[in-house]
């Protein structure tokens, strides 16, 4: 197995090949995988990609459907869908690729152990996320914050200051002159009428920090709005792999079969264009964790992963192979992957 500076150094060395990388960014992305475990492995998909086979070789021969790849509990947020409705879920694909399907929920499962603020044992984790992702297996359905999910919606609600801070956060925000193709693509993507104010970009994200975000602002019948466009690069599943770059699976998982999806996601020259709005919240842990609903959450990320999963054509083989599993069996991978975790976060804290 490849060294964890050996394999940082490979990484980048092919995400610039596919992208123009942000240097500052990536800078920015070092540091922050040195602040804990959890943050080491948000930012590093890469790795994770390269060593899970040996790290958990049990789920190696699982039925293979088109997985998140970098799923984790903070992979999780809010949009409107074409009428406007409030929809849950996992918001971010860059790493989609197809792999066992298993290591989806081993990620899952990691993150939530390794998770500061959460405050669900290992176990119960587990065992949430694994239940959850059966009733999804199921019964597949878009969590709809104001028909099912009504539990959820207080969560995704922000702060009373959330669109202040939102704002403010825009207008700082440094100009930018993005690539003409990808100006283009911004400007098409406002609605007719809408006159732009500007051009920016920001520095988001854990695993994709590095990769350029452009942002244009404009301002359309009497307020604000903005679009996001970000680098896209194949997953890191076919670095890790040798695999030559394949088309890209972002819009098969964001418009799944039983998703309702942002209309506003798109791909254009390259980049993942979406809407970003002071609406569009993700759920605080903390907050899940003092109101005493982390297992409650963790069930509900898994019914929305076996949803995305449904969507393939591997459903019924992907019970046959849970249903003979030990039932701690997820629990166990995690707990083998956590270890994982934190002896490659603890060998970079001492380089």
């Amino acid at each position: 197995m490849a060294s964890l500076d050996r394999d940082v150094s490979s990484y980048e060395r092919w995400l610039r090949k596919q992208c123009s990388v942000v240097e500052s960014d990536l800078q920015a992305k070092h540091e922050r995988m040195r602040r804990s475990p959890f943050d080491f492995l948000r930012a590093t998909y890469f790795r994770w990609a390269r060593t899970i086979g040996s790290t958990c070789p049990g789920c190696a021969d699982a039925p293979k459907v088109v997985c998140v790849g970098d799923i984790h509990v903070e992979n999780f947020g809010t949009w409107r869908d074409a009428q406007a409705r409030l929809v849950w879920g996992v918001n971010d694909f860059d790493e989609a690729a197809a792999m066992p399907y298993a290591y989806d929920l081993v990620r899952l499962a990691t993150s939530a152990d390794l998770a500061p603020t959460l405050r669900v044992s290992a176990g119960d984790a587990a065992s949430a996320i694994l239940e959850g992702y059966l009733k999804g297996l199921d019964k597949p359905h878009p969590m709809l914050l104001d028909e099912r999910e009504h539990w959820l919606r207080p969560l995704v609600a922000g702060s009373p200051d959330a669109s202040r801070k939102f704002w403010k956060e825009v207008d700082d925000y440094p100009d930018a002159s993005p690539p003409t193709p990808i100006r283009h693509a911004l400007r098409n993507s406002l609605p007719k009428g809408a006159k732009i104010e500007r051009y920016a970009s920001r520095t988001k994200g854990g695993g994709s920090l590095g990769r350029p975000r452009f942002l244009v602002i404009a301002r359309w019948q009497g307020g604000r709005l903005v679009q996001e466009a970000k680098a896209l690069v194949p997953s890191a599943w076919l670095w890790a792999h040798s695999k030559s770059p394949a088309r890209s699976r972002v819009l098969d998982l964001a418009f799944g079969a039983h998703r309702s999806p942002d209309p506003k996601l798109r791909i254009k020259s390259g980049y993942v264009l979406r809407r970003i709005a002071p609406d569009a919240h993700k759920v605080e842990l903390e907050d899940v964790a003092e109101q005493g609903l982390g297992t409650k959450l963790l069930e509900a990320m898994g019914t929305e992963l076996g949803a995305i999963h449904a969507a393939g054509k591997r459903r019924k083989r992907i019970l046959e192979d849970v249903s003979k599993r030990d039932p701690r069996w997820l629990h166990e991978l995690a707990a083998d992957a956590v270890r994982f975790v934190q002896s490659d976060f603890d060998t970079l804290k001492a380089l």
